[in-house]
């Protein structure tokens, strides 16, 4: 799971996490395989939020614009999946194989169960990405299409393959996954860095997000905007696009949402 103007890296100021004033928590300090995954997914995506039906909406019309002129087919991938599959979903008409890559143990078995058996939110959740765009409405049955193309494999943000992907996603990972400013900026790199140069992509980060609590344990976030976005895509991305979407009903302690969309590789 998992924003620009200058200012001083987030890092350098304390976040509260947990209840408590620190200054980093790494990603390898986690628990990730106990990440509660049915409660995670309860609060955030059992109902289809207006927030995230802007979201979908967003990225849905950046693929079914991009990829007219983009060689299709191939892989995608989804780093750092999580509990959430509507990234999954805006890549599938244009993927023949979608990796859900993912950490947490507790995560790849939720995952695995979700393609097999989704849940009615993302019916709804397709309807969004869907209408009114032809090639996700040639898709006749997205949940064959997900069975059929979509698999969940353990894998680290950090240590991704390079060029390998024809289009990806990366939501509420980088910023979501520690409190250091150094690891929210490799997590990007790595991520686009899987991507073959002119891939289509599209992120999602927290604004401003100061740590979170999913079944009764704490996860520490990286507080970053826009500014700390658009520098961190500027050298490895083109034609990137930033919108922020004014949203605070996830839970306290942030402040909105912010999707990117853009292609890999300088240009």
């Amino acid at each position: 799971m998992t924003h620009p103007a200058a200012r001083p890296p987030a890092a350098i100021t304390p976040v509260l996490y947990g209840g408590a004033t620190v200054r980093d928590v790494a990603n390898a300090d986690c628990d990730w395989d106990h990440f509660d995954s049915a409660s995670y997914f309860e609060h955030n995506y059992s109902t289809a939020r207006q927030a995230d039906i802007e979201i979908a909406r967003i990225i849905a019309r950046h693929f079914a614009e991009t990829c007219r002129v983009y060689p299709t087919g191939g892989r995608a991938i989804d780093a750092g999946a999580g509990a959430n599959l509507y990234p999954a979903l805006a890549m599938l008409p244009f993927a023949e194989d979608v990796l859900l890559s993912e950490r947490a143990e507790s995560n790849r078995l939720w995952l695995k169960d979700q393609i097999e058996h989704p849940a009615p939110s993302w019916t709804d959740f397709w309807r969004v990405i869907s209408g009114g765009r032809k090639t996700y409405e040639d898709v006749s049955d997205f949940r064959q299409a997900l069975r059929r193309r979509a698999h969940v494999e353990e894998g680290d943000v950090f240590a991704l393959p390079t060029a390998e992907y024809n289009l990806g996603t990366m939501f509420f990972v980088a910023e979501s996954i520690t409190t250091m400013n150094k690891e929210f900026r490799r997590a990007i790199t790595s991520f686009v860095g899987s991507l073959k140069v002119k891939a289509p992509f599209a992120a999602a980060f927290m604004k401003d997000s100061s740590g979170y609590r999913v079944g009764g344990r704490d996860y520490p976030a990286c507080p970053v905007d826009e500014s700390d976005i658009r520098r961190s895509f500027a050298e490895i991305a083109h034609d990137v696009k930033l919108e922020t979407i004014e949203d605070t009903e996830v839970r306290s302690g942030y402040a909105g949402m912010i999707v990117v969309t853009g292609r890999a590789g300088k240009k």
